[in-house]
């Protein structure tokens, strides 16, 4: 039996929101970590700021793939078949 969840939707844009802004929030913390405790990165709080937002939009045309690519409903890359958090499909 195979799963009708559209495609778009509240559990789509959930999953994206998350996956954008889990991004965001690490490589903003990865620079400001990286800026105040080593010589290579020299970037301010706004610089940082505004450089975490690169890998973060860059999670959402990834995620706009994976909705297309993975498992319906969800911005995934795996297929349903090898996503262990799902049931078996039968």
């Amino acid at each position: 039996m195979s799963q009708s969840t559209p495609a778009s939707g509240p559990s789509l844009l959930a999953d994206v929101a998350e996956r954008t802004a889990l991004t965001y929030v690490e490589a903003f913390l990865g620079l400001l970590l990286a800026a105040a405790t080593t010589d290579i990165v020299d970037l301010s709080f706004l610089q940082s700021a505004a450089v975490a937002a690169i890998p973060a939009g860059l999670t959402v045309v990834k995620s706009a793939i994976g909705s297309r690519l993975g498992q319906v409903g969800t911005a995934s890359w795996l297929p349903a078949k090898n996503d262990a958090g799902l049931p078996p499909l039968n």
